[in-house]
């Protein structure tokens, strides 16, 4: 038996004139296309949410799984307090790959970096323009001038 997600049917006139009796399918729990959030229907951790942003996966991915099942499955009184090392041991991780996972201070002097750099660009731009038609009117002859030149 194969699984197939969706069913064709097909109604002639007459179907339409009696009742439906077509059962509509449960939904499976662990179908991988099914758009699930973070928590699954069984409590278990959804790896492949994108809310996780990919960060299961990738050079790190081990050690923040380990971090955040130990802080989704905590009891302790603070939820999280036992998994210290845990978090620990994924930011030293992902401190080795800077590119891959950049600080929130990093990413904030990026930002005002390429913000600094396209205003920079954008009054270059400005400023080429203005001089480009400062050029052009130095360049044609006021019509005023060639009026008063002719009487």
């Amino acid at each position: 038996q194969s699984y197939c997600k969706d069913q064709i049917i097909f109604v002639t006139k007459e179907d339409h004139e009696t009742p439906s009796s077509a059962e509509l399918m449960e939904e499976d729990p662990n179908d991988p296309y099914e758009e699930r959030g973070l928590i699954l229907p069984s409590g278990e951790i959804n790896w492949n949410c994108p809310c996780l942003g990919g960060m299961a996966s990738g050079p790190c991915g081990t050690v923040f799984k380990e971090a955040f099942s130990c802080f989704h499955y905590s009891k302790a009184e603070v939820k999280g307090s036992e998994c210290l090392e845990q978090f620990r041991a994924m930011q030293e991780c992902m401190q080795h790959y800077p590119e891959l996972y950049p600080q929130e201070d990093e990413r904030a002097t990026q930002e005002q970096s390429s913000e600094l750099q396209q205003t920079s660009r954008d009054s270059a731009s400005a400023k080429s323009t203005s001089a480009t038609k400062q050029d052009s009117n130095a360049t044609e002859p006021s019509t005023e001038d060639s009026a008063e030149s002719s009487m």
